[in-house]
């Protein structure tokens, strides 16, 4: 079977601190500093109440929310969201896993994997 490679999504003006986390195997994520809700994907303002974010490290605690393994595809993956700790919801590949045994519910685990663009991470997550 081939192995995965996974391309680098480049980062944009902000995202920095993002992508500096994953390159140390740190899940990055925004926190409104008003309404106090945790986001995902990074981004300047809150999308609740439009106030101002810092960052914070997140537990890398999920649960699988939905997903779909591409059986045909090769090699097979599966791609899906992950319900974080934190409460948002992230796209993401599972990974490490026997893809009959994925449930929706099931606790995973932020891990970092690397892409083709050398010093580059992505999040993904595995079976707690």
């Amino acid at each position: 079977m081939a192995e995965k490679v996974y391309a680098a999504v480049p980062a944009t003006p902000g995202s920095e601190p993002y992508w500096e986390g994953a390159k140390a195997g740190k899940l990055m994520l925004r926190r409104c500093t008003s309404c106090k809700k945790a986001h995902h994907y990074p981004r300047a303002l809150c999308p609740f109440c439009f106030g101002e974010c810092e960052w914070e490290q997140a537990s890398g605690k999920a649960t699988i929310y939905t997903f779909s393994v591409m059986e045909r595809a090769n090699p097979p993956y599966a791609i899906g969201y992950a319900e974080l700790a934190e409460g948002p919801k992230i796209l993401t590949n599972f990974v490490d896993c026997d893809f009959k045994s994925l449930k929706i519910g099931q606790a995973v685990k932020a891990t970092f994997v690397a892409t083709e663009t050398e010093g580059v991470s992505m999040p993904m997550f595995a079976p707690a």
